[in-house]
């Protein structure tokens, strides 16, 4: 029911180092005058001599963060230009602010971040998005904004980040990338695939393919001293888990421009992952159990969009979605050897966007307003052979009706402003709800040298589709995963207020409420030895803290980034199952990354990075310090370096595993994960005719069997 038992490494995403905007300026400049020679005299005569300067040396740094418009606007590719990153995915992780957690993103300040490509909308699903960025090659970036709340004319809710592409034209003729991989972890996985983009006239294309054949291992050992009627079992269990599945990415998209202001884009985007395979073996205190997990069809994910801009200031568009599983479940025990669970899971899920907004340029200000339709239909079964258990066969539809209207602009004592206020129905079997959601971002600066931002958002974030069912689903004999019907959507709120010094240093001031937070944490039922994994509703978890962020540079040889995050964290449950909770801690998080050049033009870069967290809290859980070392080279060659070699190793020292403690009222718990993080990757890239690549969005976060 889940990919492991605990979705620990979720914790990063609530501690994500918080961000920043700035608003855009010139580049700062610094003038050095040098004489050679000492000042010459006057002479008898009235006259002033020349005097000469031996050189004026002017030195010019380029801003690695610029504002507009109340969105931080970061020049990634000169970031990570030399850094042994080789596909966009990656380079993302080098964005002030964003972290990557179990392969997440999260964004500093605002937790989960969303990535929209272009500032166009996406339905896409999340892996499907991530895998097709770990695709993308770094050529084609040009810039990314980074929102902590996100215009409604995005149709995008909270932190966003927008990725801004290279457009080819028909000078550049037909450019595109090979490349392969290799990623060592205690399974060996590969890689590859091929991106092409091409112009002609008016037209422009855009394709890509990728294959991985992905092999994963996770380990956890767990005591747990439960409680039945007053009576302490000590349960001990020895989790393994082996996963393998054969994943397929194909990505097309034409435009067709009829002006400058006027284009037509057709978007399709595929993913389909077979061979997919699940093995968990369990021993302990109550002897040895296999879990079996197979697909009986590959998983397919289908997204097709259209969309169209006119030069009148209208954008409309639409988005279809569709996902499918099957999946079948067994799990034995050993020792007695007995089937426990025998369970096929099913689910189908359709949906359709629809949206169109205007915008109107008055002046210095932008007045736009639109409205957008969405429909969602999930088809879901889960059948049992073994135990008794009815299962279900259901379908859940919903809708969703926004409209909005915002503004934005800028004033001429140095303030820029975006805003905007949507009106949000939802509606589904059971609720009915009009929410109303602001965003506020905005920038004030008189010079280059001083930035200051403020940005506030809202959003309401809904449960996963399967969750909603109230599905079973066994981890081993002792531990389930219970769905909940009964739970209701998160209502996050989040406000930054920033101060960016010289376009490049940043301090930011964040907190984040989530009202009604859901959690999914192991609980010792009070009448049975069984272990609950259910997703309940807290009252609320807070966070409060102060990040920095301090790029350094050593005449163009060593470039180093100090990140700092101080944040008091604090989770509160009235009811979590039948006990309450109020756990609260301070944290400090700290990364330093290095990259070393041997000279400003060496085809070699190596890179060392550190980070550490001291002990931090989970829900009704606490957390174990942890710190971890990586290490990276790069190598640029061939005629004009069309070729790239990257070797990295991730956590050196595969000291990158928590261990997750939960002892209060009557719950005696303790979850090590054992080192299963270090990885060794190597990849290989050859771009030909000076290739810069393409990107594209998604967003499955409530599709699958597996939550």
């Amino acid at each position: 029911m889940m990919k492991s038992a605990l979705p620990i490494l979720l914790l990063f995403s609530s501690m994500a180092l918080p961000l920043s905007a700035i608003n855009q300026a010139p580049d700062t400049l610094s003038t050095t005058l040098h004489q050679s020679s000492p000042p010459l005299q006057a002479s008898g005569s009235d006259s002033i001599p020349d005097q000469m300067l031996n050189e004026v040396v002017v030195k010019g740094e380029k801003s690695q963060i610029r504002s507009r418009d109340g969105s931080m606007v970061v020049d990634l590719p000169s970031i990570v230009r030399n850094k042994p990153v080789s596909n966009i995915l990656e380079a993302l992780t080098y964005l002030p602010g964003v972290t990557s957690d179990g392969g997440m993103l999260s964004l500093a300040g605002a937790g989960t971040v969303s990535i929209i490509l272009n500032g166009e909308p996406t339905d896409m699903s999340v892996e499907t998005l991530y895998q097709l960025l770990y695709s993308m090659p770094v050529d084609k970036l040009k810039n990314v904004e980074i929102m902590y709340a996100a215009p409604a004319k995005y149709h995008v809710k909270g932190a966003v980040l927008n990725i801004i592409l290279k457009t080819p034209t028909p000078l550049d003729g037909l450019q595109g990338q090979l490349w392969a991989g290799y990623e060592q972890t205690h399974r060996p996985s590969y890689g590859a695939g091929a991106a092409a983009t091409y112009a002609i006239k008016k037209w422009t294309f855009d394709m890509n393919y990728s294959l991985r054949d992905g092999r994963g291992k996770d380990r956890e050992i767990t005591h747990s001293n439960h409680l039945v009627d007053g009576i302490r079992h000590l349960i001990e269990e020895d989790n393994s888990r082996i996963s393998h599945k054969l994943s397929n990415l194909i990505y097309a998209s034409t435009a067709y421009s009829f002006t400058k202001e006027s284009s037509l884009k057709l978007t399709y985007n595929g993913q389909f992952t077979s061979n997919s395979k699940n093995l968990s073996h369990t021993t302990g205190t109550l002897g040895q159990s296999l879990n079996t997990s197979t697909y009986q069809s590959p998983i397919a994910f289908h997204y097709a969009a259209i969309r169209y801009t006119t030069p009148f200031g209208l954008a409309a568009g639409g988005e279809f979605s569709h996902y499918s599983e099957r999946r079948h479940q067994y799990l034995q025990s050993l020792s007695p050897d007995a089937p426990v669970m025998d369970a096929s899971n099913r689910q189908r899920v359709s949906r359709t966007h629809v949206y169109a907004d205007m915008t109107h340029q008055i002046n210095d200000m932008a007045i736009n307003y639109g409205a957008e339709y969405t429909s969602a239909s999930d088809h879901s079964r889960q059948s049992f052979l073994l135990p008794e258990n009815p299962g279900f066969n259901s379908t859940l539809n919903e809708k969703t009706i926004q409209v909005y209207a915002g503004m934005q602009g800028s004033f001429p004592f140095g303030l820029s402003l975006t805003a905007s206020l949507a009106g949000e129905y939802y509606h589904n079997a059971s609720v009915h709800n009009w929410d109303f959601v602001p965003q506020l971002g905005a920038t004030y600066y008189r010079t280059p040298t001083s930035i200051f931002q403020l940005s506030f958002f809202s959003e309401r974030v809904y449960p996963s589709y399967w969750e909603l069912h109230g599905a079973t689903g066994y981890l081993n004999p002792y531990s389930i995963v219970v769905g909940n019907p009964d739970l209701l959507p998160t209502l996050k709120y989040s406000g930054q207020f920033s101060y960016i010094f010289r376009q490049k240093y940043v301090a930011t001031l964040y907190v984040k409420y989530n009202d009604r937070a859901s959690a999914q944490l192991p609980y010792q039922s009070p009448t049975e030895l069984q272990l609950i994994y259910q997703t309940v509703n807290m009252n609320y978890t807070r966070t409060v803290g102060l990040h920095l962020h301090i790029p350094l540079e050593l005449k163009s040889i060593l470039n180093s980034t100090v990140t700092a995050n101080l944040f008091n964290q604090r989770a509160k449950a009235y009811r979590f199952h039948d006990i309450s909770f109020d756990n609260r801690r301070w944290t400090f998080y700290g990364e330093l990354n290095n990259t070393l050049r041997f000279s400003p033009t060496s085809p070699i870069a190596i890179s060392l990075d550190i980070s550490c967290i001291t002990p931090s809290i989970q829900g009704i859980g606490n957390l174990t310090g942890l710190w971890k070392m990586d290490a990276g080279i790069k190598w640029s060659f061939a005629k004009k370096r069309c070729c790239e070699l990257n070797l990295k190793c991730n956590d050196i020292f595969n000291t990158w595993s928590p261990t997750l403690t939960i002892d209060t009222r009557g719950q005696d718990y303790r979850m090590k994960v054992v080192d299963m993080t270090r990885s060794l990757n190597l990849t290989f890239v050859y771009r030909f005719n000076g290739f810069k690549p393409h990107e594209t969005d998604i967003d499955t976060s409530r599709f699958g069997t597996g939550k």
